[in-house]
């Protein structure tokens, strides 16, 4: 079993995912098939997040020491 990514669609009173093409190809899906599901909500990463913000440096690190 391969696992992908999906983004949940809401199309009536309904959530849809899509298979992507590739999982489709390499697992030789075609319409009409049964296949199982195994739905986990995925972590979101937060890198990415803030692009421009740069690296911590040193500079940046705070001095105040009680």
């Amino acid at each position: 079993m391969t696992g992908a990514l999906a983004k949940a669609r809401k199309v009536g009173g309904s959530l849809m995912i899509t298979i992507p093409k590739e999982l489709v190809e390499q697992e030789d899906i075609k319409e009409g098939e049964i296949v199982e599901v195994e739905v986990r909500k995925a972590r979101r990463s937060g890198f990415g997040l803030t692009p421009g913000i740069g690296h911590f440096t040193h500079e940046d690190e705070l001095d105040t020491h009680l």
